[in-house]
């Protein structure tokens, strides 16, 4: 009995964690929050800029275990939107220093913002990194994906 009490949970719990990996629409689109100022990389973007066609914001930190893993997906994804979709990386409660290392040496050439108060990613509804919120061409939330995303995942994820 107490065995399966135990595997109960147990598949409980790995459905769980599979729902947050693998990410869940949103039920009501809702704005999506400001994105910071401060430029890493790029230039300076902001929600009425990626209006007009999907967004994927991809919330990152240098000092993240999967988001290591998965930067090269987005250095790959950059170069298969071919204009599909905006995207932009937010580097959440990280060093200046710190982070313009992960992205030089990611190769990512994509707009990357600074959120090194925290704010911006409490915003979004932060709760682990990685995060990759999906916006659509209104600039309303309509997908949360936590932990490492593919670059094919991600562009079967955007709204047609």
């Amino acid at each position: 009995m107490l065995r399966l009490a135990i595997g109960v949970v147990a598949a409980l719990a790995a459905g769980a964690l599979v729902l947050v990996l693998s990410g869940t629409p949103t039920a009501h689109p809702s704005p999506a929050p400001p994105l910071p100022t401060r430029v890493l990389v790029g230039s300076q973007t902001t929600l009425a800029s990626l209006r007009g066609r999907p967004a994927i914001i991809v919330m990152w930190a240098s000092w993240c275990g999967p988001c290591i893993k998965e930067a090269p997906q987005f250095a790959r994804l950059a170069k298969a939107l071919h204009g599909r979709a905006g995207l932009v990386g937010l580097d959440w409660s990280d060093s200046h220093a710190d982070a313009v290392a992960f992205v030089r040496r990611h190769h990512w050439t994509f707009t990357n913002l600074e959120d090194d108060s925290g704010d911006t990613g409490r915003r979004y509804g932060l709760v682990g990194l990685p995060t990759t919120v999906i916006l659509d061409a209104r600039g309303r939330i309509v997908k949360r994906l936590t932990g490492p995303q593919t670059s094919a995942g991600l562009l079967a994820a955007l709204p047609q």
